[in-house]
């Protein structure tokens, strides 16, 4: 089987698990099964093929997240600041020119987001992208420049927390992924874990 192409072998793929999963009532989501797996193993297995290194963010668990042998990095960052947090650490560690993020409850991914991803920052002359499933954006799923880093450094200590005013003041790009709209499904409650898990037994080949 052929190697991912070039621009995503120099992209590190950001699993995004280090929340407080208030709505699931504190349990670590990443950890949480469905369909006979932890959802990190369903997020870990798309993401794999499609890029050149793998981290995972977790602020607790780590030693269960490190046995699938990927490099986890907590919060540099104290007091659970959110999602770009997590992004900030994998910023600053990371030795590939590109991140791509996407949160552990979202064992749906997309096969093809990488060159999705990759394709949208091209044409924009980006450096930075969202994801976009046709009626808004998905601001958990970015691809970015490694060198953003010190900008997102300074959003945070200046107290910004929401994904999009800071992709905002980015030159940004819209990845169109509305032929993947199930990918962005995630894992908020028990109803949607249900249904979730329903999809991806229907994935499975049949025997």
């Amino acid at each position: 089987m052929p190697g991912p192409p070039p621009d995503t072998r120099n992209t590190t793929g950001l699993v995004l698990a280090g929340g407080q999963s208030r709505r699931m009532g504190g349990a670590d989501k990443g950890l949480v099964e469905i369909a006979g797996r932890p959802m990190i193993e369903h997020v870990l297995d798309a993401l794999r093929p499609q890029v050149g290194a793998l981290l995972i963010n977790a602020n607790r668990n780590a030693d269960r997240y490190a046995a699938y042998g990927v490099e986890v990095v907590p919060d540099s960052l104290d007091g659970f600041l959110g999602p770009l947090a997590g992004v900030l650490s994998a910023l600053e560690v990371i030795d590939t020119d590109y991140l791509l993020t996407a949160p552990c409850d979202a064992p749906l991914l997309a096969p093809d987001l990488a060159p999705c991803m990759h394709a949208a920052l091209e044409r924009g002359q980006a450096d930075l992208v969202v994801a976009h499933d046709g009626e808004r954006q998905q601001p958990v799923f970015l691809l970015l420049k490694r060198r953003l880093a010190a900008d997102l450094r300074d959003y945070l200590a200046g107290g910004g927390r929401k994904i999009d005013l800071w992709t905002a003041r980015q030159r940004l790009a819209e990845a169109d992924l509305s032929h993947r709209r199930d990918s962005f499904i995630n894992v908020n409650d028990p109803e949607e874990r249900q249904r979730v898990e329903q999809l991806l037994l229907n994935r499975l080949p049949a025997g």
